[in-house]
């Protein structure tokens, strides 16, 4: 992910770099307008985050000119002032979302976590589960922008299990969805416990609940 923060303010700019830089997140900074529009034009960003009160030019002009050149970029304001016609305001100007100062900036990583999924979900074919991205199209499994390694049957379960999330699937109807085959004596085989071993090997291993005793889900 590539984040572009357009901020004058040296302090939060430094701090909000190094706390995204913990997050694997790469971040352009820009002190002035110009510089960030620049920026935005010979660019591509993920997100962009701006300041609204930046001296010199309008947030208005700004926002409308980020938003020519960076169609389909997010964009978050952040802003001191939480006025809620001042919220509507920004919102009504094509912003995608708004954080007032002072802020967490676990709530501001949620936000940009939020609208990255966003962009993710209306560019692809993707499922979201997460910090998950199942690419459908490519047949890629993404965390924090690396590559997770599924073999196919791991990916269609995988997959079948992220897009039945928050409900209980029985290993008859994963012998059917994913393997496409059912009998009586497979049901009693342990080759769905072994791929879903697998599985919380390669990701979080508590992600993939077993509900007793023929069960699992991933339940949020």
């Amino acid at each position: 992910m590539k984040i572009l923060l357009i901020e004058d303010n040296i302090t939060i700019s430094k701090n909000i770099v190094r706390f995204l830089s913990l997050k694997d997140i790469k971040t352009d900074v820009s002190l002035d307008w110009e510089n960030g529009l620049n920026k935005a034009i010979i660019n591509f960003y993920d997100v962009i985050i701006l300041d609204i009160n930046l001296p010199k030019k309008s947030w208005i002009d700004i926002l409308k000119t980020l938003r020519e050149k960076q169609k389909n970029t997010s964009i978050l304001m952040l802003s001191s002032n939480s006025l809620k016609e001042d919220i509507v305001s920004w919102l009504n100007f094509w912003a995608d979302d708004y954080l007032t100062k002072p802020f967490d900036f676990d709530e501001l990583y949620a936000r940009i976590l939020a609208l990255y999924r966003r962009n993710l979900n209306n560019k692809s074919n993707n499922i979201l589960l997460w910090d998950y991205v199942i690419n459908l199209d490519k047949i890629e499994v993404i965390k924090n922008n690396e590559v997770i390694k599924l073999s196919p049957l791991e990916f269609n379960l995988f997959k079948y299990l992220a897009q039945n999330q928050n409900k209980a699937i029985s290993r008859k109807e994963l012998y059917e969805k994913v393997w496409w085959e059912f009998d009586w004596d497979i049901l009693f085989s342990k080759t769905v416990d072994v791929y879903i071993w697998y599985l919380r090997k390669k990701l979080d291993k508590d992600l993939i609940k077993t509900i007793p005793s023929v069960w699992y889900s991933i339940t949020f």
